[in-house]
């Protein structure tokens, strides 16, 4: 039994080493249609041929590269609307309502003698507080108190009754 897992990992180790060496070979294979090889003994003009060749196929790329982006940005938002649409088209999924088993005696009947027996006991259940009498300013004329405020005097007054 042990022998048939390690068989299982060598098939698939060969498998994935053969698949990598196809890749490099398919990659190798692309490369050389697109781009011609450079022989060592071109001449200036040689050479700037095959700039302005590369250059166009270059730009040719570019403009397919770019047309595929727009496609995809108007296909996502394309999706992105259609999206939205579903959602507002499903709407707000409200739960189901659970239906109670009472009786209209039942219900009035728990309506009545809890409530009364839930309000004394509520009542019963609370503290008796004192209210204590605040200490209040007696409110006084501003008039007759700005004489005697003014001046040091006054707020030497003020100074000594803060502390």
């Amino acid at each position: 039994m042990s022998e048939g897992p390690s068989k299982l990992l060598k098939k698939a180790a060969s498998m994935l080493v053969a698949e990598v060496e196809e890749r490099e070979r398919e990659k190798q294979r692309v490369v050389s249609e697109s781009f011609p090889s450079i022989q060592p003994n071109l001449t200036v003009q040689e050479l700037q041929e095959l700039c302005k060749e590369l250059h166009r196929k270059i730009g040719v790329v570019d403009e397919a590269r770019y047309d595929m982006e727009v496609k995809v940005a108007r296909n996502q938002m394309e999706i992105q609307s259609l999206s939205q649409k579903v959602t507002e088209l499903k709407g707000v999924k409200r739960p189901d309502l659970k239906r109670v088993k009472k009786t209209t005696d039942d219900m009035l009947g728990s309506y009545t003698e809890s409530s009364k027996l839930m309000k004394a006991d509520f009542k019963a259940n609370l503290k008796t507080v004192k209210k204590d009498d605040e200490k209040r300013e007696e409110v006084t004329d501003w008039r007759k108190n700005v004489e005697a405020m003014s001046g040091m005097e006054g707020r030497k007054k003020l100074f000594d009754a803060g502390q």
